[in-house]
């Protein structure tokens, strides 16, 4: 990959009507704020330019509603796929986040079966979601933790 150190990532167009919006203007202060992040870190010109666009699509868009709202979201996600894909980069507990329900869903679920089987009664389906819960924010966790060591963690965590 190539790297270019000169080209620099585009602002995110002011717009003072997202203040009366309070989902709405954490979603933007949200974006900023990963922008900022990457600014910190030395891109390839691909991503560079991949951010760019994301950025130049979000400056024309005239409103400042659930239109733009809507549209943050989504260029912010295509984003962290791309970084996370491209560069190995991921937001503070990304993993977490993901392997939890996953955690419920392929573990927890086959533990509550077992359960229910082995003692004749499926009212015990529930006791494997908190368990796969759990296994699933423990191995999460852990490789948020990795994640970290490596300096391959954004000092920014993502809520929606």
């Amino acid at each position: 990959m190539l790297y270019f150190h000169s080209m620099e990532i585009k602002e995110l167009k002011k717009r003072p009507l997202v203040n009366g919006n309070k989902k709405l203007t954490s979603a933007y202060n949200q974006f900023v704020q990963l922008i900022n992040e990457l600014r910190k870190r030395d891109l390839p010109i691909e991503i560079i330019n991949a951010i760019n666009n994301e950025i130049k699509h979000l400056n024309s868009i005239p409103e400042s509603g659930k239109v733009l709202k809507k549209e943050i979201k989504k260029s912010q996600s295509r984003i962290l796929k791309l970084i996370e894909k491209e560069l190995k980069l991921v937001t503070k507990n990304h993993y977490r986040n993901t392997w939890m329900p996953l955690g419920m869903a392929a573990f927890g679920i086959p533990i509550g079966v077992v359960f229910g089987a082995s003692l004749g009664n499926m009212a015990f389906l529930g006791i494997g979601l908190p368990l796969g819960m759990v296994m699933g924010l423990a191995l999460g966790s852990g490789m948020d933790k990795k994640a970290f060591d490596a300096g391959n963690q954004l000092q920014i965590e993502i809520t929606y």
